[in-house]
């Protein structure tokens, strides 16, 4: 499948970077809410010490001072990062390599860009649920956008009364990151509207050089200031890049659920690369996951608030389990003839940087919280019933492993869960999924659904 226009393969860019102005959705308003505790961090010692710890965090990732567990060693790490600057939200090619290496080189051999432009798919219906899934994500990020940054929908156009209460309930200011990191909205070197980026308020933004996504010579700079793509009033929270990560990542692992941990894997590394290009915070990226994640439940849950809804280009889906089934029968299809083998054979073939199983955890842990601060002491080292508190959330597994049922899957869910307490775990059901840790899950579900079919022989 052809992208039509260079406006339509880039529907995602222009929403998640530079905006529009759109009445706020049903989903729009929950996500806003369950986000809004970063709009009074500044109220607080415990938030302050947040704020200021999420300063030094992103600098120090950024230049290299802090050295993470990483996929790749540093200086390559920031060659992949670079090529994670552009987006092929037309079909997840970019995060395939996720899938492995057979299987990874078996889904970019029928989906992939042929320039910036113009895009293959596996099939209408993989390629239908896809935009679907990220036209849901997408508006949520982007409504997040300048509504933390100064209350509007695009910068100038006030929110809706509903939105504009979400703020007015909890005490909540705007700008937060301009206002306390010393570039408020307007100021010189300060994103016009608010919520100014890494680039834009740290003391040093190490340069990257290298070559893009399409081999392209490129750097950090023309993917944050422009020409590429220009961020510079474009505000930072929540980070557009790793909510389309997280989305497309889950959505491969729920296809195809064999490299379930490695996808979550690749969603967590491509968010980090988000900060190592200087375009975002650590609390960016964690706010990006944590909706992406929240969405995705409740698309898989077929909520009737996400489904059988009019997205810009998507095609509208009114049964999302049914469209996921359709596209996973035709996604497996292209799979197993380019693979030569079965999805579970061909699944252990990987020799690139998803290999190790324990290089893999360790970089996804150190994305876990980033080391933030506790916000929130009443949360943190408590078990937060996931069962109870959000059912939902069960269907990330049961989705990928249907020998579970919903309970099983929230109670690993559960037992899985992160330290807690952190700057959006306020106790709403929405900060359950700032705990969710779903690398660890998903190899409890798959212990749990292997021990399942072994007894059932």
């Amino acid at each position: 499948m052809k992208g039509l226009t260079r406006t339509a393969i880039t529907l995602w860019l222009s929403a998640a970077f530079i905006g529009s102005a759109e009445a706020q959705t049903a989903t729009n308003l929950a996500v806003l809410k369950g986000l809004s505790p970063l709009s009074v961090l500044g109220k607080s010692q415990s938030g302050r010490a947040a704020l200021s710890s999420n300063y030094t965090v992103t600098g120090g990732i950024q230049t290299g001072d802090i050295r993470q567990s990483t996929l790749l060693p540093f200086a390559e790490q920031q060659q992949q990062a670079l090529r994670d600057a552009f987006i092929t939200d037309g079909n997840l090619a970019e995060l395939a390599d996720g899938l492995g290496t057979t299987l990874g080189s078996a889904y970019v051999a029928r989906a992939h860009y042929q320039d910036r432009e113009h895009f293959t798919s596996i099939s209408q219906a993989l390629a239908d649920l896809i935009a679907y899934t990220n036209s849901t994500t997408g508006s949520d990020s982007n409504s997040g956008k300048y509504f933390f940054a100064n209350a509007t929908t695009d910068g100038k156009t006030p929110v809706s009364a509903e939105a504009a209460d979400i703020l007015k309930q909890n005490g909540g200011g705007s700008d937060v990151f301009g206002v306390n990191y010393g570039r408020p909205a307007g100021t010189p070197g300060a994103d016009a509207y608010g919520d100014s980026r890494p680039f834009q308020t740290e003391p040093q933004i190490l340069p990257i050089i290298g070559r893009d996504y399409f081999g392209a010579p490129a750097n950090n700079t023309v993917y944050n200031r422009g020409p590429v793509m220009n961020l510079i009033d474009s505000p930072s929270f929540p980070s557009g890049h790793t909510t389309y990560g997280y989305m497309g990542s889950i959505l491969l692992a729920v296809l195809v659920p064999e490299r379930y941990p490695e996808m979550i894997t690749r969603a967590s590394e491509y968010g980090n690369d988000r900060i190592i290009v200087g375009a975002h915070y650590a609390m960016d990226v964690l706010g990006g996951r944590t909706l992406a994640t929240y969405d995705l439940a409740h698309l898989l849950a077929n909520d009737p608030a996400y489904v059988g809804q009019t997205l810009k280009g998507a095609a509208v889906i009114k049964d999302y389990p049914a469209a996921l089934s359709a596209a996973r029968a035709d996604l497996i299809t292209v799979l197993k003839a380019n693979c030569g083998a079965d999805i579970a054979a061909c699944a252990k073939d990987d020799t690139g940087r998803f290999g190790n199983p324990a290089m893999n955890q360790a970089a996804y842990d150190v994305t876990q919280t980033y080391g933030l601060p506790v916000v929130y002491p009443n949360n943190f080292g408590v078990t937060e019933d996931v069962g109870k508190m959000t059912p939902e959330a069960g269907n990330l597994l049961t989705a990928a492993f249907p020998s579970l049922t919903l309970d099983e899957a929230n109670q690993i869910l559960t037992d899985t869960e992160g330290p807690g307490g952190g700057f959006l775990d306020d106790g709403s059901s929405f900060g359950i999924y700032s705990r969710l840790n779903l690398y660890a899950a998903s190899l409890a579900a798959k212990t749990l659904a292997d021990h399942k079919a072994s007894a059932a022989k």
